[in-house]
């Protein structure tokens, strides 16, 4: 089964080699069927620290989802650069 890959934009780089990526989602609300936004923060690891806030990053669920620290492959969407992810808030 293929991981999930989640979409996001870089909300916090101020960790060494650490960036926080918010993903969001629309969800329709189930009593009056309108489309509201939530949102979720990850912590992710950037080796070479290219990542800045506001940059769109793609991240991918990790191989073993119940382990605390997890570290994941993830492109970079505008500059192509390596992020891992590193734990859920």
């Amino acid at each position: 089964m293929p991981r999930r890959v989640l979409q996001g934009t870089v909300v916090s780089d101020k960790a060494d080699k650490t960036i926080v990526v918010r993903v969001d989602r629309r969800v329709q609300e189930p009593l009056y069927k309108k489309y509201i936004t939530r949102s979720k923060k990850y912590a992710a690891h950037d080796e070479q620290n290219r990542c800045k806030v506001g940059d769109i990053v793609r991240i991918r669920a990790p191989r073993l989802p119940g382990r605390p620290a997890k570290l994941v492959d993830v492109p970079h969407v505008d500059a192509g650069g390596d992020v891992r992810v590193a734990q859920r808030y």
